[in-house]
């Protein structure tokens, strides 16, 4: 695979991407908001009813397939410039 995981997984925006797009579209097609889940428990219902759920699966993945493209680049893979980098570019 030609994307640069190793230096996305050094990046906490990468994370942030990642986990805020994974939570929001569970809450999104549950029909949740963020103060819904105000327990673990409530946490754990959510997120036992999104793996029983094949449209919020495809639509996690979707998620997480659009957070890791690149929109700079032709494709799904990385630039051959992006995979020598050995970590997060700077400005």
């Amino acid at each position: 695979m030609k994307i640069n995981l190793k230096v996305r997984l050094k990046n906490p925006m990468f994370w942030v991407g990642i986990l805020s797009t994974i939570v929001l579209t569970i809450l999104a097609e549950l029909g949740l908001q963020a103060q819904d889940i105000t327990t673990w428990k409530a946490l754990s219902d959510a997120l036992l009813e999104a793996v029983k759920n094949p449209v919020i699966i495809v639509a996690t993945i979707t998620s997480v397939y659009n957070a890791i493209v690149d929109p700079t680049t032709k494709g799904f893979f990385d630039s051959s410039n992006a995979l020598t980098y050995e970590k997060p570019k700077g400005e």
